[in-house]
């Protein structure tokens, strides 16, 4: 099948990743849909067709390169082009202080945050300049504010947006843009209230804490929305820069664009 767009979602399973899939579906487009649990990608993948896109389920664990460059391969099989790369798969864990943590676990907290997004773009670079197509990779509050017990994320993530300006300035003819999607209620948020008391200080613990319980995390459709619409739409002139979410030149043409 050929068809425009053609866009790739990691962690596209649940909470932003799968918001973004849903969002794209209504333009018709055509995704590959990433992420370690296949059953939920499937359950994506049926809204997706709902709304009138088409897409393509591959499970597959993107801390490793075989299975990134086997994701681009796939997309090509079944769509024949790229024009978009969604970086957004990444993990929280481990939430533990750096002089008692794992190391393998911390090592594979960077392979999926910042080698998965390496992997990906790589793999996909080729293709990408081809369609003059855009990544965006999905960063955090925590790449600029270093937060306690978060050794793994806050560096990953400070990682992955310097990546993001290294690419805009290595590859002219794709737009790459890191994103910051504000706080959101996802699965990560559950899991910093269940296990930040343990590790965090009283008063971080009870910030997060307070965010659900006096409703300021964000639903993630909405900055889903805007995500979608950089995938799409991103100005060049953008290229490498690290936004927010609801910045309203990107929040107001991704609403005109999408609806609510």
């Amino acid at each position: 099948m050929s068809c425009v767009p053609v866009i790739i979602v990691t962690g596209a399973s649940r909470g932003i990743g799968s918001e973004i899939a849903r969002w794209l579906a209504k333009t018709g487009a055509c995704l590959t849909l990433v992420a370690r649990s296949e059953t939920s990608l499937n359950e994506v993948a049926k809204d997706v067709k709902n709304l009138g896109g088409n897409a393509v389920v591959v499970g597959a664990d993107i801390a490793g390169r075989d299975a990134c460059f086997y994701a681009v391969r796939e997309t090509l099989k079944h769509f024949g082009s790229i024009d978009g790369l969604i970086n957004n798969a990444g993990i929280l864990d481990p939430i533990i202080p750096i002089a008692d943590v794992n190391p393998n676990a911390w090592t594979y907290n960077v392979e999926v945050n910042l080698f998965g997004a390496f992997y990906m773009a790589q793999a996909a670079i080729p293709e990408l300049r081809k369609t003059k197509g855009r990544i965006i990779n999905i960063s955090s509050d925590a790449a600029e504010e270093p937060i306690e017990a978060w050794g793994a994320y806050c560096v990953s993530k400070a990682a992955l947006t310097q990546f993001t300006r290294v690419l805009a300035v290595e590859e002219l003819s794709i737009t790459s843009i890191s994103v910051r999607p504000g706080v959101v209620d996802t699965q990560m948020q559950a899991q910093i209230r269940k296990q930040g008391s343990m590790v965090m200080s009283q008063e971080k613990a009870a910030f997060f804490q307070r965010l659900k319980d006096e409703g300021k995390l964000m639903p993630p459709h909405i900055p889903a929305r805007s995500i979608a619409w950089l995938a799409l739409k991103a100005p060049k002139e953008m290229s490498g820069e690290f936004v927010e979410y609801d910045t309203p030149e990107i929040s107001e043409p991704a609403l005109e664009l999408f609806g609510e």
